[in-house]
């Protein structure tokens, strides 16, 4: 039983991808009566510093992968330090299990839990495993995954291998979204989604062409997830165009505008695609270029393959996203073919099953 564990630690930091994930597995820890502690870094603090019903200690790490050997021995330095100061916490707080929520912010923790013989589980929720998971997997108890599918991972270490599905806002599966038929009504409601680096491309590429689809009479309503210094600019650009909009920042509760909107932009992280499947709205996803091993595309390919979403590679944005929304628009059956799709799909068993595995994981300890 579940109710036997008594303190669990999380272990996060980095991006949103892994911070509210973690957030979300607190939440349902604690809802359960656990003793809940959230280890993360910097960065990762930044997410959670709004969320005072947690219990956050700031931990700082760093990545090894850099090219300059004085910024690797300098890493390392941190590294070592970080997994001192984990140890020493791990001694007081006396958990039952630590979670790995993935990034390098979760690795000093990890390693000082294998030493003192605490039972440990990682997770990955991309189609390519990270780096730090990869390091930490063969001295972890688990590893928890999202897609079966997973790849990078060596055949020895698949016996590890647990499909849980995507830890997400448990509030997603109750979501009332918009009600489709083969009929649209004449305003299309986008909205664009994306962290700092997405909002910055999608603010300067997506105006024109929204610009081009009021040209050929698309009738849209945005909604735009901006960074405050983009918020003037996207003001005056929509207005000047009578197209209607709203701006929101990153603090705003998106999960209102899950329920009012046809179609979502977004970059490729695996966290919010899961958010947007389940809520049942269909979405074009433009990966990061950028990221650790390709991993957004491989994410957006995925989704796509299945019919769950499209994908536009952000060197094709401006040449592609027009064409897809006027083809959206003039065949109207496409968002209702992609959420029947959605529907075949559902994380709504995850934490049922997150609670079945980590018992299982006690009881072998013991």
């Amino acid at each position: 039983m579940i109710n036997n564990i008594k303190k669990i630690i999380i272990a996060t930091g980095g991006t949103g991808g892994h911070v509210f994930p973690a957030y979300s597995l607190a939440k349902h820890f604690i809802s359960n009566k656990i003793d809940v502690e959230i280890i993360s870094d910097k960065r990762g603090i930044k997410y959670l510093k709004n969320y005072h019903d947690l219990k956050i200690t700031q931990i700082s790490s760093a990545t090894i992968f850099k090219k300059n050997i004085l910024q690797k021995l300098f890493s390392s330095i941190i590294i070592f330090y970080s997994i001192f100061r984990s140890f020493i916490f791990l001694l007081f707080f006396k958990p039952n299990l630590v979670f790995g929520m993935g990034g390098y912010s979760s690795f000093p923790i990890c390693v000082a839990a294998k030493i003192l013989k605490i039972p440990f589980i990682i997770y990955e929720n991309n189609l390519y495993i990270g780096k730090a998971n990869s390091y930490l997997l063969p001295f972890a108890n688990k590893i928890f995954v999202s897609h079966k599918e997973l790849e990078g991972i060596s055949e020895k270490h698949k016996k590890k291998i647990i499909e849980i599905g995507n830890i997400i806002r448990k509030e997603i599966f109750n979501l009332q979204s918009r009600k489709y038929s083969n009929h649209i009504d004449n305003e299309l409601k986008i909205l664009v989604l994306g962290g700092s680096q997405a909002a910055k491309i999608f603010a300067e590429k997506l105006p024109e062409i929204f610009k081009k689809c009021k040209e050929n009479k698309i009738v849209l309503k945005i909604y735009q997830q901006c960074l405050p210094e983009q918020n003037e600019f996207l003001i005056s650009f929509y207005k000047n165009l009578n197209i209607h909009f709203e701006t929101f920042n990153f603090s705003n509760n998106i999960l209102e505008y899950f329920v009012k909107t046809d179609l979502a932009i977004t970059r490729s992280g695996s966290s919010m695609l899961a958010e947007l499947i389940n809520a049942k709205i269909p979405f074009i996803s433009v990966p990061l270029p950028t990221s650790a091993e390709d991993h957004q595309l491989k994410n957006a390919t995925y989704y796509e393959k299945n019919g769950y979403s499209y994908l536009i590679e952000e060197k094709d944005l401006s040449k592609d996203l027009f064409k897809l929304i006027k083809k959206i628009h003039e065949e109207k059956s496409l968002l209702k073919q992609m959420i029947n799709k959605q529907k075949q799909y559902s994380d709504k068993l995850v934490y049922e099953i997150i609670d079945k595995q980590i018992c299982n994981i006690i009881n072998e300890k013991h």
